[in-house]
């Protein structure tokens, strides 16, 4: 499970992240109203624990944490530079750093106070529905890349994590694929179980580096499709139905 998201490139920066007070302090409340568990990071480790916003400062330039139940990790937080804050609010993700850390008592526990941050990171769920690529089978995209001073071109398979009536998002492969917001790729090759493959161009909106939960690293791009056939857009459709009622079904009968 991918947890900590750092957007490194994207065509619409505002799409992503909040710059203005107002929004931020109405998504910070929204966590603290809902009670939102938050992993934080800390610094720039895979390092993390859970903690939760419990109070904003009357004069909304600080929020105060709950502190871990393990003294050492509460010992590195107070050397820590910065916090990276992770959660979901009404099925969004959303992102930030605290930094200005010390450590304090708040109502009798320990507790952190930080700075209200002047970023927040908001990735939301696109206009289309979107479908998590199933366990039961992978998701593939073979793309066509030309390389080298002979502009030889071969196909990179790059997995796809989660795809729309809209786009899809893929893990970059590590070697041999170069990507920018904006480039497109024609004639990819998205391969559907029972389907066949689908002929569409893609073109890059956002990049993403990924910490997953046992510390290694991935880049996902998100990607839109473009000059997609009426056709193959209603077989894309129709698979993403047929894998929902599947995974719906399963969870009945759990």
């Amino acid at each position: 499970m991918s947890l900590k998201f750092e957007l490194l490139q994207a065509d619409d920066y505002s799409r992503y992240l909040l710059r203005g007070r107002t929004d931020i302090l109405f998504n910070l409340r929204g966590m603290i109203q809902k009670r939102a568990m938050l992993s934080a990071f800390i610094d720039a480790s895979a390092d993390s624990f859970l903690t939760a916003i419990v109070a904003l400062s009357p004069d909304e330039n600080h929020l105060v944490l709950d502190a871990a139940s393990d003294e050492t990790v509460n010992r590195r937080v107070e050397a820590a530079e910065q916090l990276i804050c992770v959660t979901q609010l009404d099925r969004i993700k959303v992102q930030f750093a605290a930094r200005g850390i010390q450590r304090i008592q708040h109502e009798g526990h320990d507790a952190f106070r930080v700075r209200v941050p002047e970023v927040m990171l908001r990735l939301q769920r696109r206009e289309y529905f979107r479908l998590t690529a199933p366990s039961s089978h992978s998701l593939t995209c073979l793309i066509p890349m030309t390389i080298g001073g002979e502009q030889r071109e071969i196909s990179v398979e790059a997995s796809v994590l989660d795809i729309s009536g809209g786009g899809l998002s893929i893990t970059v492969p590590s070697e041999g694929m170069v990507v920018e917001p904006d480039m497109e790729f024609a004639n990819c090759r998205l391969m559907l179980p029972e389907t066949g493959a689908i002929v569409t161009s893609l073109r890059v909106r956002n990049l993403f580096r990924v910490t997953n939960r046992d510390g290694s690293i991935t880049l996902r791009a998100g990607c839109e499709f473009i000059h997609l056939s009426s056709n193959m857009a209603s077989t894309i459709q129709r698979y993403i139905l047929k894998v929902e009622r599947e995974r719906n079904a399963r969870e009945r009968i759990r």
